[in-house]
């Protein structure tokens, strides 16, 4: 029967092969971020009216093409820095949900957006960083474990700041994509509480009220099976909102 195989940080070596290797698609999706700007800014292809404009037909395929259009060098320079730290991070603690984690906190993000934003072209990728963030977060709180909690720490200390993006304080920030990002990523910490990391951590945490022996945590063994169960930057990841139908309002 075939296992999946857990990583040993300790390992000389090993630890420092996986993170590169977790860190190859994060980095391909951030370079396709910057390719796509530089083609709209250098030919000047307005790719803004294929973001999201809520409640409208026309607005509606910018759920898949929103997250690669970006306003300015800060905005998309703000959104693909945490795509990098963030989306590494994850494939390197939980690469068996990686695809579902980055998928689901696209489109919940930008459907959430086209239900219920202000009536404004929404784009950006902000909504899947705060997804990739949000989960990252809770799923370190969640698990007795001290390397997923230094996770959580870390998080906090580089992207907290991120926290005010969910709160409509500023008018051209398209605080909808955020809120709804960060509410897939919460979700689905939840949703997938159960499925190790594999990165190898034996010193659990056990909480005051909670019994010191417990039974050891269950193993997957069967790759097949594990797959069915679970195959900003230095500065803030926002999304920006402008009203004026001309300008695109950014995520």
């Amino acid at each position: 029967m075939p296992s999946m195989q857990v990583m040993d940080p300790s390992r000389p070596g090993q630890g420092e092969r996986k993170l590169g290797t977790a860190a190859v698609i994060p980095a391909v999706i951030a370079l396709v971020l910057w390719c796509v700007y530089l083609l709209d800014a250098g030919l000047q292809l307005e790719l803004f009216q294929y973001g999201i404009y809520p409640r409208t037909l026309h607005g509606l395929p910018g759920i898949i093409f929103s997250p690669f259009i970006h306003g300015d060098v800060e905005h998309v320079l703000n959104n693909s820095i945490p795509v990098v730290v963030l989306g590494t991070a994850l494939m390197y603690f939980f690469p068996q949900l990686a695809g579902r984690v980055f998928l689901y906190s696209w489109l919940v993000s930008g459907l959430g957006v086209w239900l219920s934003a202000r009536a404004s072209y929404h784009i950006g990728a902000s909504g899947v960083v705060y997804g990739l963030a949000a989960f990252l977060f809770t799923t370190g709180v969640l698990r007795k474990q001290r390397m997923l909690m230094g996770l959580s720490l870390l998080v906090v200390f580089l992207y907290g700041s991120m926290l005010w993006g969910v709160v409509p304080l500023f008018p051209k920030i398209s605080w909808e994509s955020h809120f709804w990002g960060a509410a897939a990523g919460v979700v689905m910490a939840f949703a997938y509480r159960r499925i190790p990391s594999v990165v190898r951590d034996p010193r659990e945490i056990v909480w005051p009220d909670e019994e010191e022996e417990e039974g050891p945590p269950a193993e997957v063994t069967d790759a097949a099976e594990m797959d069915e169960q679970g195959t900003g930057s230095w500065r803030t990841s926002h999304s920006w909102q402008r009203f004026d139908p001309e300008e695109p309002a950014e995520r």
